[in-house]
């Protein structure tokens, strides 16, 4: 097969698109044939040399696909049949013709979605879900802040919390973005360059990619009982936690990773996301949001676009 390989750490030509070895799946995996992937933040960073895959996991980026099934391994009774239309959530290996991933990472394709654009679906589904209901227990009449609301996480957290009752506010860096997010849902749209999102609060659950450059003023923005969920670290690692303001409001920081959890959690969350997220976007209250489709062996130039920050929605890789 083909696969997007990694020749050392550095831009984005340093992705070649060169035949490597087939997978094979094991007792508990799913081979599938890809149609498709998605680029997100963890790529780049795996490309930078920042972000290595876990023990185990194919060496090329992609953390998501959509394909058929190509085979089933020996102790799979998940139902699945060679030729179904599935997408899985993924350790690594994406970029690729093929890829194997344990049979509770893979989703059904909803009904109603076309193929290659389920492929944008398994992260961040899973990412919303796992990070802004169950662990940050968002409810309905709540109010959710999704920075980076253009993103593939924030168009998709924007609907979700929606569709699930909540009021949404997300931060935007232009007015066009703007646009788009209230179109999706959302009550408000800050735009960062220009206002101050704690001005817009306070919020119940914050869903944070930015990391220590927002931290001081995610807990000044939080509601008391509030929850701040940090999944990305663009704006740095470190930085000073106020714990007085955090004890005066009884509220919590939690910073979690999907990629390096245990098969068995991941299976957990996908098992979540096909029931409570599916039907959503089976529905249509949920939509897929892509912002282009570049061939898979093109993955350069849908890196670029992604750190040009200028899309708004998932960047799909087509094979």
């Amino acid at each position: 097969m083909h696969a997007i390989v990694i020749r050392e750490p550095g831009d984005a030509d340093v992705l070649t698109w060169t035949e490597v070895p087939d997978p094979a799946p094991g007792p508990d995996e799913v081979l599938i044939d890809v149609a498709a992937s998605a680029v997100n933040r963890a790529d780049v960073m795996q490309r930078k040399g920042f972000y290595p895959p876990p023990e185990g996991a194919p060496p090329y980026p992609g953390l998501e696909v959509s394909g058929r099934v190509a085979e089933l391994g020996a102790d799979v009774t998940s139902g699945l049949s060679v030729g179904d239309e599935v997408c899985a959530l993924l350790s690594g290996g994406g970029y690729a013709e093929k890829v194997a991933v344990p049979a509770g990472q893979v989703l059904p394709v909803p009904r109603g979605i076309d193929l290659v654009e389920a492929a944008g679906l398994p992260e961040v589904a899973c990412t919303v879900w796992s990070n802004v209901f169950q662990l940050g227990g968002l409810r309905a009449g709540e109010t959710l802040l999704a920075h980076g609301g253009g993103s593939g996480i924030g168009t998709f957290a924007i609907q979700l919390a929606k569709a699930r009752g909540a009021r949404v506010v997300t931060t935007v860096g232009s007015a066009e973005k703007a646009v788009r997010c209230r179109e999706l849902g959302a009550d408000e749209a800050v735009n960062y360059r220009e206002d101050d999102f704690v001005e817009h609060g306070p919020y119940d659950v914050i869903l944070d990619l930015i990391g220590a450059k927002y931290l001081a003023r995610n807990v000044d923005a939080l509601a008391v009982g509030g929850r701040l969920m940090v999944i990305g670290l663009q704006g740095g690692a470190r930085a000073e936690l106020d714990l007085g303001k955090l004890l005066g409001k009884r509220a919590a920081v939690h910073a979690t990773t999907l990629r390096a959890r245990p098969a068995d959690e991941k299976a957990a969350i996908v098992t979540g996301v096909r029931e409570h997220v599916w039907p959503l976007l089976e529905a249509g209250r949920i939509r897929t949001v892509v912002d282009r489709r570049v061939p898979m062996a093109d993955a350069a130039a849908a890196h670029r676009a992604l750190e040009d920050s200028v899309h708004v929605g998932k960047i799909l890789l087509t094979v």
